[in-house]
């Protein structure tokens, strides 16, 4: 018998045990949905399109693909992670039957995707009801308003695909434009809607903009007129004549990247030194060798909207970067639009720049499901960007409302799966209850079993 000289123990490998889970944490994701009451929602919601005499309940179809990207699934076949799960998961329609179902709902795509829209707003305020004075609302006021997010992103299709086309970087795919409500920096952040685009579509094209603000305002509970509780915050894309009039006349409030050229070089460069205040870093602390300064006054702004201000940041390029034509003595210039008229100019500044974790949320989104559209036709790919979408909300309430004050409140997805996702389990049953049994050696196991008692009802 020869002795192993390997670092790691020799095990012997067979298919006898019964009753292991694999995935068994992913119950979190499944017990949230439950306690929101977002599978009845959507099975609510998706019920026109459930043929007379199914087995399958789309609204069920459509939360366990959610969940099979939030456990890093990403193509409608990883389904078959929750099918062998049965204890866990339930039943769960077959690859035939998924796509079956996802062809049906896109043949309807605008009427099936106003339907989750409706059904996800209604979740989301039960959600928000539920997390109480922790929601992202809660005391929502032109002073500390709502803040959503927009950018668009480059996703790469890797074959021919229905509407995929060159992008301005030089690639081929798509290009949607998402948006995101702002959890602030004790949490993430929620996909609120998104809109998917050909590859050429243009990053500054205002209608497209625009659809993405009204279908993510009608996820708000404050109706369709909110008023300056919430702050639209984009980067220059969104900074065009018609959003930003289309902002004021509904008197929202916005925060948006503006372009600087040589001619607004020029009367920066004639403010006096007394005219820049120091900025703050991202803990809200000065930051050395930054500045700002407000140059509504001596910027030519007719055509825009009345009320608006321009702010400019100056700060020294880090090393190797190159500088641009519109940096000034050394100090590389940036500028953002906004129509909020009280705060201190470094705090209405660093405001903006957290815009930045906008960009977070989308490298998230990449990581559930978004890193490809592997269906065919556009209208199927659109309504895979709802599931994403909503595999991502599921993810972002199950946080903020079973994981909140802990580390795990603002895991990425990625950590989210090494740590609690794929902890395994045993399904045993007794007195006709199902028990899952999880590993008493399992590091991240506390976290697990309090959240799911956090995700329990109440009693009564």
């Amino acid at each position: 018998m020869s002795k192993s000289t390997s670092l790691y123990p020799r095990v012997r490998v067979d298919r006898s045990a019964s009753g292991v889970v694999s995935h068994a944490g992913s119950v979190l994701l499944t017990a949230t949905a439950a306690r929101i009451g977002l599978d009845r929602a959507l099975s609510q919601a998706l019920a026109p399109w459930r043929p007379r005499l199914a087995v399958h309940d789309p609204g069920k179809v459509v939360v366990d693909l959610a969940v099979s990207m939030a456990v890093g699934g990403d193509c409608l076949a990883d389904i078959g992670v929750l099918r062998a799960e049965p204890g866990l998961f339930g039943l769960v329609a077959s690859d035939p039957t998924v796509s079956r179902t996802i062809d049906r709902l896109a043949a309807d795509a605008d009427n099936v995707l106003a339907a989750i829209g409706a059904a996800t707003a209604v979740v989301r305020q039960q959600v928000w009801a539920l997390r109480g004075e922790g929601s992202p609302i809660h005391g929502a006021c032109a002073e500390r308003p709502v803040i959503i997010d927009l950018d668009a992103t480059l996703v790469t299709a890797h074959s021919e695909k229905e509407h995929a086309a060159a992008t301005y970087k030089k690639g081929f795919g798509f290009h949607p434009l998402l948006a995101f409500i702002d959890h602030g920096p004790g949490g993430t952040g929620e996909a609120a809607a998104g809109v998917l685009r050909a590859g050429n579509a243009g990053a500054n094209t205002a209608a497209d903009h625009l659809t993405v603000i009204r279908q993510a305002l009608v996820q708000l509970p404050f109706g369709p007129q909110p008023g300056r509780k919430v702050l639209i915050r984009t980067d220059g894309a969104g900074g065009t004549h018609e959003v930003l009039e289309w902002l004021t006349r509904r008197r929202l409030q916005y925060s948006v990247g503006f372009g600087l050229n040589t001619g607004h070089e020029a009367k920066i460069r004639a403010l006096p030194a007394a005219a820049w205040t120091p900025a703050y870093d991202a803990g809200g602390v000065q930051r050395e060798g930054a500045w700002v300064t407000d140059v509504t006054g001596v910027l030519d702004l007719n055509g825009w909207p009345a009320g608006m201000r321009v702010i400019v940041r100056a700060e020294r390029p880090h090393p190797g970067a190159q500088l641009r034509f519109t940096d000034l003595d050394g100090n590389r210039l940036t500028a953002f639009a906004t129509n909020t008229s009280r705060g201190q100019l470094p705090d209405l500044e660093l405001r903006h720049r957290r815009r930045a974790r906008c960009e977070d949320r989308i490298r998230n989104a990449k990581d559930t499901g978004l890193r490809n559209f592997p269906l065919h036709d556009f209208t199927q790919n659109r309504i895979w960007l709802a599931i994403v979408l909503l595999a991502g909300q599921l993810t972002a309430w199950l946080q903020l409302l079973a994981l909140h004050d802990t580390t795990a409140a603002v895991w990425e997805p990625k950590r989210l799966r090494l740590r609690l996702f794929a902890t395994a389990g045993r399904i045993a049953r007794h007195a006709r209850r199902t028990h899952l049994r999880l590993p008493l050696h399992a590091p991240w196991a506390h976290l697990l079993t309090a959240a799911i008692d956090r995700l329990r009802p109440a009693p009564t």
